[in-house]
């Protein structure tokens, strides 16, 4: 029971504690150029969690192999030779996918979250937690990115999926699908994210007390002083 639970909590992770997009802030540049219309979300956010669970299983059953000094070079060799496939599995079955996502398809090689999963827990974790992990920041990417494409595409083309769901009743703001609209959408995303999170902003402590060089200061000397003065007064 304790091992589920732990392979679900490597899973669960990284849908909103931990987001790569929303919490870690990592991927942006796709994330904010693919996610025009949230077709283009899903494909995206498929072809990354794929080569995500790969590398991932991948470099953890090499993890003792790998000597340290190439382990990076070894992890982008890994994680390209899955892009790479998965490129040609996009072109080969949905070409119209494979041109609306463009550069960013093959550019999942140098994506930041695989390869920070790749440094930062499959190279020193086993392979099922490895492929819980890479599955869980692979959902979570993409519920990001569908979540900011269905709202742009909806508020920006008035379409969802290409659907038209106004019924011509309110007219698509052309800004929603422009870089403003995106930069704008992913900040209230990431408010949101915070939110759910827990992370409200404590509110710091006021005075020497609440500060972290309050043991090197001499006003807080001077303030315990006062202190003193006052009480023995």
């Amino acid at each position: 029971m304790k091992k589920k639970n732990g392979l679900f909590h490597e899973f669960s992770k990284g849908i909103i504690k931990e987001n790569p997009v929303l919490r870690l802030v990592l991927g942006t540049c796709p994330t904010l150029a693919v996610t025009t219309a949230a077709s283009n979300a899903i494909g995206m956010g498929a072809a990354a969690t794929l080569v995500l669970i790969c590398s991932n299983a991948v470099i953890s059953l090499l993890r003792n192999v790998i000597p340290d000094k190439v382990r990076i070079p070894a992890y982008i060799t890994i994680i390209a030779g899955f892009v790479s496939m998965v490129q040609m599995i996009v072109k080969a079955f949905a070409p119209a996918l494979d041109e609306a996502l463009g550069i960013y398809l093959p550019l999942i090689v140098v994506n930041c979250i695989i390869l920070g999963r790749a440094e930062m827990f499959a190279s020193k974790n086993k392979v099922l937690p490895s492929i819980m992990d890479g599955l869980g920041m692979g959902v979570g990417f993409t519920c990001a990115l569908l979540l900011m494409g269905s709202i742009r595409e909806i508020l920006g083309a008035g379409t969802w999926f290409g659907i038209d769901v106004t019924f011509g009743v309110v007219e698509p703001m052309l800004i929603f699908v422009l870089a403003p609209g995106g930069f704008f959408v992913f900040g209230l995303l990431v408010a949101l994210a915070n939110k759910l999170a827990g992370e409200d902003g404590e509110k710091q402590t006021a005075g020497c007390g609440g500060c972290p060089m309050k043991d090197k200061c001499s006003k807080t000397e001077c303030a315990s002083k006062e202190v003193a003065d006052n009480g023995n007064a």
